[in-house]
């Protein structure tokens, strides 16, 4: 998984983490909905709205938040039909830049989307005009504190998974995207619920980004894509080096 933990160096940069909690409820809501309207709305029963909802647990979602966004899937509950769209296209330092979200009224969510695009030193493209730097895989994260390397390490491999990466936080295992469910399964067995399982795109060529300023641009820009209600999860390519992601705000 060379690479995978670096790709998230933005992410875990000085108060990155400190999200609003209603937002991010909001938005594992949405992909609860959609999870459960890809099958049945049951959870053994679908594999999709399984993990969906683990990951809602990993971020200690209530219970009933979880049941009302299930409840949300069936026409008997009305509400708001959510469709999971994607964006592509480059932000400052000519960054590849793929974002997931998920919306009832895709012509709002384009535009809000375009519009962070061309205020922040962006420019948004077709779908396809990026993603071809990156390729498609299962990622799974677990706390550091659950197994020691060696021991998540070989576990994963047994469960299927094609890597494990380790750092100081945290356990990455990357399996094929077809392998997700199945991995996870078998490790929630050892380890219990991971606090990530899901489909990442994981940059197969990277864009280095070593001025201060272009790099602060370029958080700036992620930053405001993320804080977008519709948006679920932003992607990039982007490259900093240690000392410069130091300097930033």
């Amino acid at each position: 998984m060379a690479g995978h933990s670096q790709f998230k160096n933005i992410m875990y940069r000085k108060g990155a983490q400190d999200a609003k909690k209603a937002k991010m409820f909001a938005k594992l809501a949405r992909d609860i909905t959609i999870a459960a309207k890809s099958g049945l709305p049951e959870p053994d029963k679908n594999p999709r709205l399984r993990l969906a909802i683990q990951a809602a647990r990993a971020e200690s979602m209530p219970k009933d938040n979880i049941e009302r966004a299930i409840a949300k899937a069936t026409q008997a509950a009305g509400g708001a039909d959510y469709v999971a769209a994607r964006y592509e296209g480059f932000g400052p330092g000519k960054v590849a830049v793929i974002v997931e979200a998920m919306t009832d009224n895709k012509n709002r969510t384009a535009g809000n989307i375009r519009t962070i695009f061309g205020k922040r030193g962006g420019a948004m493209g077709e779908n396809g005009s990026v993603a071809f730097n990156f390729e498609r895989i299962g990622f799974i994260e677990y706390p550091l504190a659950v197994a020691d390397a060696d021991k998540m390490f070989e576990t994963a491999l047994e469960a299927g998974a094609n890597d494990v990466a380790t750092d100081d936080e945290h356990h990455d295992i990357e399996t094929l995207p077809d392998d997700l469910g199945m991995v996870t399964e078998a490790l929630e067995k050892v380890f219990g619920t991971p606090s990530a399982s899901r489909l990442d795109w994981k940059p197969m060529v990277k864009a280095d980004v070593a001025d201060v300023e272009t790099a602060q641009k370029l958080l700036d820009f992620i930053d405001a894509l993320e804080d977008d209600d519709d948006v679920q999860r932003v992607y990039h390519n982007a490259e900093i080096p240690e000392d410069v992601l130091a300097k930033l705000v």
